[in-house]
């Protein structure tokens, strides 16, 4: 019989053969590189006004909440995160966790368990595939963005307490779901449809305001929107958002909030001071939007919803080459392969930011156009 070490040794060798091996890489606060990989859409993670509120919360509360909601964990700026957030969503209420993948880990989890139904697109996140598989609800998988597949589920299954689950943006491709049509067909069966708008808030809609709010969802009854505050607000954390019933229903029996430490002062006052910033300064999504269009038509790639540029190449070998000459230039870029990206496809993964200067955009796109080039 073969030892742990044996196992670990031939997994190692596998994933290295396949091109699929992923190491950390520690990195400098000064360090000279345009980061183009990372979720900060609108830069305001090194936003003066952020880091000071966020410094400032430290000194006032602690380093840490100290406790879960329940217990001592709960402070005003949870509280004051979660109107402020309610209100720019269009939401009734809102309940602010540790991180986005609690949210949606507490969202399927309190709604759902053992002979309950889960319908969910195929490329929704792994928070949320780790959600079901911790419900113990019965799961139908349907293709990519098919609304029929889903009626099809739905109607199979009457009478059965079910939810839908998918993202309003997707992170991988960047496409955006059809949400009009997902939620009338929740309606009509009675089923619930969770929208993850983790890529969507700060980036879609005129204001940021989300794909959900931006089509009139907001405040469905029908409609459950996650959230987190790690991507274009810049801190750390995630949200749930619904009617005052669903918040009252997870503050009750949603275990990856009951049973977690609250989320750190710094990162709530961080993400509150980037929310009033976000509602300030509309620009600042205007110009992702611009420099979107921009690099796709210089890439000659399809135009994504939100603020992901998807860049497929031929293997996840070449994906790791071309993210590697990029990160010699001076790009940080993200290289997406198997089993990341629900499709199979290896792809470059890069990310919009509003916070990098004009002249250093010109020349991020430059290298990246000849780059790409290069490796298609």
């Amino acid at each position: 019989m073969s030892t742990w070490d044996d196992w670990l040794a031939a997994e190692a060798e596998r994933r290295e053969q396949l091109g699929l091996t992923r190491r950390l890489v520690a990195h400098g606060s000064h360090e000279q590189v345009i980061d183009l990989a990372g979720n900060d859409y609108l830069g305001l993670s090194q936003h003066h006004v952020v880091k000071t509120e966020a410094a400032k919360a430290a000194l006032e509360y602690g380093a840490g909440a100290g406790a879960s909601r329940l217990v001592t964990g709960t402070l005003e700026i949870h509280e004051q995160l979660e109107q402020e957030l309610a209100t720019f969503l269009g939401q009734p209420s809102a309940l602010v966790m540790s991180t986005g993948y609690h949210a949606n880990l507490s969202v399927v989890t309190a709604l759902v368990g053992k002979g309950d139904l889960v319908v969910s697109d195929a490329h929704i996140h792994a928070s949320l595939i780790d959600a079901v598989r911790l419900s113990r609800a019965e799961i139908v998988v349907n293709p990519h963005n098919d609304v029929e597949a889903v009626d099809a589920a739905l109607a199979a299954r009457p009478g059965r307490r079910a939810l839908v689950l998918a993202e309003s943006i997707y992170s991988v491709l960047g496409d955006q779901a059809p949400l009009l049509e997902l939620a009338a067909t929740c309606e009509r069966h009675g089923a619930l449809l969770v929208v993850d708008e983790a890529h969507g808030i700060g980036v879609a809609g005129r204001q940021g305001e989300g794909v959900v709010r931006a089509l009139g969802l907001a405040g469905h009854p029908n409609v459950v929107v996650t959230a987190t505050l790690s991507k274009a607000l810049g801190a750390q954390g995630g949200a749930v958002l619904g009617s005052a019933a669903v918040r009252d229903h997870l503050v009750n029996s949603a275990r990856p909030f009951i049973f977690d430490t609250a989320l750190a002062p710094a990162p709530t006052a961080g993400a509150l001071a980037a929310l009033r910033l976000l509602i300030d300064q509309p620009s600042r999504v205007a110009l992702i939007h611009e420099r979107v269009g921009d690099l796709c038509d210089r890439l000659r790639v399809e135009h994504p919803a939100g603020a992901v540029v998807s860049v497929p190449m031929p293997t996840p070998q070449v994906a790791v080459e071309a993210q590697g000459t990029l990160s010699a230039e001076g790009i940080r870029v993200g290289c997406f392969r198997p089993p990341s990206v629900p499709d199979g496809i290896s792809r470059l993964r890069i990310t919009i930011n509003a916070g990098v200067s004009d002249a250093d955009w010109e020349r991020a796109e430059n290298v990246l156009a000849k780059v790409v080039e290069a490796y298609r």
